[in-house]
Formats: C-alpha cells, structure tokens, sequence
C-alpha cells in the first residue's frame, strides 16, 4: 500500500465559523491537524482547502495545501478532487481522509485506519470503539456501527450497517464510530459517481451510500474517541488539551 492523507478544510461552518483558522495553542486548528497527520508517518499529508485563506495559513506552516471548489457538498468529493490534482499517474493508491476538526488525534489512530486494507476484501477502511458512556447508547449524536467481527478478531468489524438509532439490540457491546476513512483508490472513484442512496438520506450517513452499493467497509477498533471541535466548549477542550 502506498497511502496519501488528505484533509478537506471548508471555511462555512454554522456552529462554529472560521473553524479551521479557530487558534489553538498559538497555531490554527486546521495545522494542528496537519501536525498529527505528518505524526502519523503514512505517507503525504495535504490539505485541500476552499479558502485562500486557509491555503496561506497551512502553507505558512510547512504543510503542503492545496485549493478545492467551494461547491462540493461533502468532504469526501474534496478530497476526491484533491487527489486528482495533486496525484494525476495514480501514484498513490489508499487516501486516507482525515477530518479537519481533529486536532488532538493521535497519529496511531490515523494508522490504524490502515489496517482493515490488508484483508483485500475490504474496499472502505474507518475506526470504532466500545461505548463505555450509556447516555452515548441513546444519543443519535452518536453513530453506531453494527458489524460482525472479522475472522473471530474483536478489534475488526466488518460494518453491516450504520445507525444513530440504538443498536443492535440485545446483550454485548455497541460501537461508537469514528468518521475517519482510509479509502483504495478506485473505491473513492466509485463512492464519489454514485448519487446518495436512501437510507443515506434517512439517517443523513455518507456511508450507507456505499455499503448500498455492496461496498465492503471495515472498522478498526480502538480505545478511545478523538475529540472533535464542532462547538465553541469544544474549541476550549481542544486549546486546554493542547496548550
């Protein structure tokens, strides 16, 4: 495998506007993101802004950017646009799209993403760990994987649904998903032609599009949630965590 980190940044967010030049510990969120990416040892790490001024701010910090249409409608079409312009042989052959809101996430999490591509079934990588917080049970906030493990390996589901409802039902553990991807190329290039599919639009999940379209997704399994900056309380976590 030969894997490229992208992280789509868009300026326009409703909770939290500016949110990827938000500063955290003297430097924008958005590099901070950057840093643990290049922490992850994995390979190029990019940013694909739609801003100019997001673009100055990662370059202004030694990371490579690169600019993006404002009108994609998720950050999966930028990144896939993002690939396109920065690698047009197809050197690379896993992009790993690391959301732009993470800015205390360990560089081991980002490659663990990875290892769900060894099993050459596995078209979609993502992460997931065990809920320990009931209220996270019942919050549709909280989107949950529903898998079956691969090869009796606890650590490694294979994703048969995603839901915000409560589930599966019944006695064993639920799992929290984590909206990090390690994609194969030509699976990125499949997701991003396909129009959004129903149960897509019911429980407003990206991913459903592709499990739809009989994609494999697998989940890695690991210890703990990175926070995620989509409030100004997060905001103050992540410069508390990070200062």
């Amino acid at each position: 495998m030969k894997p490229i980190i992208v992280i789509p940044a868009r300026m326009a967010s409703t909770r939290l506007p500016g949110k990827p030049l938000a500063d955290i510990a003297g430097k924008p969120m958005i590099v901070h993101v950057a840093d643990r990416a290049k922490e992850a040892n994995c390979g190029m790490v990019v940013v694909a802004a739609d801003d100019p001024a997001i673009f100055e701010a990662v370059r202004d910090h030694g990371h490579r950017a690169i600019m993006t249409s404002v009108d994609h409608g998720s950050g999966t079409d930028r990144v896939a646009e993002a690939l396109a312009l920065v690698d047009p042989d197809h050197e690379y052959d896993i992009v790993i799209n690391v959301q732009g809101d993470l800015p205390t996430i360990p560089g081991a999490d980002i490659r663990a993403a990875l290892r769900p591509l060894q099993a050459s079934e596995c078209d979609i990588a993502t992460l997931g760990t065990i809920i320990t917080d009931q209220a996270e049970r019942y919050n549709e906030n909280v989107v949950k994987i529903v898998g079956t493990p691969v090869k009796d390996d606890e650590t490694l589901l294979r994703a048969l649904y995603f839901t915000r409802a409560t589930a599966p039902w019944g006695e064993g553990p639920l799992y929290h998903h984590i909206g990090l991807y390690a994609f194969r190329r030509q699976a990125l290039q499949r997701f991003v032609g396909l129009p959004p599919s129903g149960l897509e639009l019911r429980e407003r999940l990206e991913q459903l599009r592709a499990l739809e379209a009989g994609m494999a997704i697998y989940a890695a399994i690991i210890d703990t949630v990175p926070l995620g900056v989509d409030t100004p309380d997060d905001l103050e976590k992540a410069r508390i965590a990070l200062k």
